[in-house]
């Protein structure tokens, strides 16, 4: 989840993210996560329940951790060589 407040340009400035699912407040500075997040968006589509809905949420570092090591079959990880 996360929260902004508008500047007075008028921009929105990231103020806040909290992990859903725990609650823990993750670390924010100027505006940028300094800490491992998971942020997902999804909008379904057609052939769907959830068809004209999107789902947003945010996970911190550990809950991710906790998430994914209960998927059927392992997730793919790959190492970035280089960070742009």
């Amino acid at each position: 989840m996360r929260k902004y407040e508008k500047t007075v340009r008028e921009e929105e400035t990231l103020r806040e993210v909290i992990c859903n699912q725990c609650g823990k407040k993750l670390k924010v500075e100027d505006g940028i996560v300094k800490e491992g997040c998971f942020q997902a968006e999804y909008a379904f589509d057609y052939f769907s329940e959830k068809d004209g809905y999107i789902y947003s949420f945010d996970l911190c570092e550990r809950c991710f951790d906790l998430w994914i090591k209960e998927f059927q079959y392992p997730v793919r990880i790959r190492e970035v060589k280089e960070f742009m």
